[in-house]
């Protein structure tokens, strides 16, 4: 099992999911998390429960609003003194219909923007500034899709761009950070066991049908990624892209 003791490691979006399996995973292994989500909740209680901390512990901030990213990064260093890695895993999944109301459309636009590119991207500028001040480098794992590969429905063109936004970002800073031992790894994930999954079950039929493997991927498959990248067993592997998918995608 992936140790990472003597670790603190900031987990975007952890009241569910991904972003909850990866700080169970990661606190399991010995490291320290620290939670963030968008706003209280029963399951960000639960996961703050799970691992061994009570619902004020958890980081709020809500993405769609300016530099919350930024105030994310603060206010865990303030609380912990320092993160040695952080995992983007926050994201939403907007719709940006072609036909309709045009407020849906600007709606879908800003908000996939707002969540899945900007906030991570502050959040990425903000630890390469902690990192250089602690000379010590660092890890960013930010959780993509496969979306930014090979896009998405038709009407979700915001969603599947804002996820190509994160691909490009991630390599551009691997490659300009890693003489600084600033690693920056993206996972692209295809469907997983989340609520972003196909719940109706012919929508569910025809997302398996398309998956080689037969199913969709579960939550802790993606965190064991994420667990194994935050280590830093593996240094050389960074601006990688890694695809959880089923081989329904393959590049």
């Amino acid at each position: 099992m992936t140790r990472l003791d003597d670790k603190i490691v900031l987990i975007t979006g952890a009241a569910r999911g991904i972003g909850a399996a990866a700080a169970r995973l990661c606190r399991d292994a010995g490291a320290e998390v620290i939670l963030h989500a968008s706003s209280p909740s029963a399951s960000a209680a639960e996961v703050g429960v799970a691992v061994g901390q009570n619902e004020s512990d958890i980081v709020f901030e809500d993405f769609t609003q300016s530099h919350a990213g930024f105030r994310l990064v603060e206010r865990a260093l303030a609380r912990h003194g320092r993160v040695d890695a952080i995992v983007n895993n926050a994201g939403a999944f907007t719709p940006s219909p072609l036909t309709g109301d045009i407020a849906d459309w600007d709606d879908g636009w800003a908000r996939a923007m707002a969540v899945n590119v900007q906030a991570p991207a502050d959040i990425c500028r903000a630890a390469v500034a902690h990192f250089r001040d602690r000379g010590a480098g660092g890890v960013v794992v930010n959780v993509a899709s496969r979306a930014g590969h090979r896009g998405d429905g038709v009407e979700n063109a915001a969603y599947a761009a804002s996820k190509g936004a994160v691909l490009a970002m991630t390599k551009t800073w691997a490659r300009g950070l890693a003489g600084e031992n600033i690693l920056f790894y993206a996972i692209a994930p295809g469907w997983v066991e989340t609520r972003m999954a196909p719940q109706d079950i012919a929508a569910r039929a025809e997302a398996v049908k398309e998956i080689p493997l037969g199913r969709v991927a579960q939550p802790e498959e993606v965190a064991s990624m994420i667990a194994y990248l935050v280590s830093g067993a593996c240094p050389s592997a960074t601006g990688a892209t890694f695809d959880i998918n089923g081989a329904s995608y393959v590049r």
